[in-house]
């Protein structure tokens, strides 16, 4: 399983905002469609990330309020991003070690979409609960005359 699988599996559902949008019209989108983050796009190129990391240290920085800030102002500017082809392992790995939840896929140079590290818990987990499936009805079918010993 790649970057790409989970991408597939969990829908295509991709949103964004320009870096000179306000940080409030970006906390709208974000509550309005339940999602941890959004992709900073400007002139159809990947421009960085907005998390919810980031709009928590906007409100710490303003005292509690989003203020006018612009999301160019908030935004990870250099986020980590992967090819749609990086094996799943590897994309755990890199979440965790880079201390990241939401990650930029690429197919090839273009945005494919962004995979959430919960859309890659529940794809391993999907994977696994179908391979516990397939080895249980394997044993299930096991042909009596055959020895386990050899």
């Amino acid at each position: 399983m790649n970057a790409g699988d989970v991408l597939r599996a969990k829908g295509n559902a991709l949103y964004t905002v320009a870096p000179d949008s306000s940080l409030w019209s970006a906390v709208q989108t974000m509550t309005e469609f339940d999602i941890g983050s959004v992709v900073v796009m400007d002139h159809g190129r990947l421009a960085g990330m907005l998390t919810f990391r980031e709009v928590f240290r906007a409100l710490r920085a303003n005292d509690g309020r989003v203020g006018k800030g612009m999301v160019r102002e908030y935004m990870e500017p250099d986020p980590t991003i992967v090819q749609a082809q990086t094996d799943v392992n590897d994309l755990r790995r890199l979440m965790l070690d880079r201390r990241v939840r939401y990650i930029p896929v690429l197919d090839e140079k273009a945005l494919a979409g962004v995979i959430s590290f919960h859309d890659v818990a529940r794809a391993v987990l999907e994977e696994q609960g179908y391979e516990n499936r397939m080895l249980k009805d394997y044993i299930r079918d096991w042909p009596q005359s055959e020895s386990v010993s050899g």
